[in-house]
């Protein structure tokens, strides 16, 4: 899963830095080999820095960074795998 070609939104390519979606796609590469096909970011700004709180539902998963950055955005990003396609968009999108 999550191991397909990889497309990403206006509203995506539009809002988050490049910086960020790569390291977005890098912590859904980092998960145990079992992983829900719906992938969810909670972005927000905490003191300045880029809070992100990464989860899904099946299996349950949860954990949460805090990286430095330019511009901090507040925003909802789901990655949903199809087994064809990868796709990364913005909450409001869906």
């Amino acid at each position: 899963m999550f191991q397909n070609k990889r497309f990403l939104t206006r509203g995506v390519q539009a809002e988050l830095p490049m910086e960020l979606q790569l390291f977005l796609w890098n912590c859904i590469d980092q998960l145990p080999e079992e992983r829900d096909y719906f992938q969810v970011f909670a972005l927000k700004e905490i003191d300045g820095k880029q809070h992100i709180h990464h989860f899904s539902e099946q299996p349950e998963y949860s954990k949460e960074y805090q990286i430095s950055t330019e511009k901090p955005i507040t925003a909802k990003v789901y990655v949903i795998d199809d087994n064809d396609h990868s796709t990364m968009l913005l909450a409001e999108e869906y």
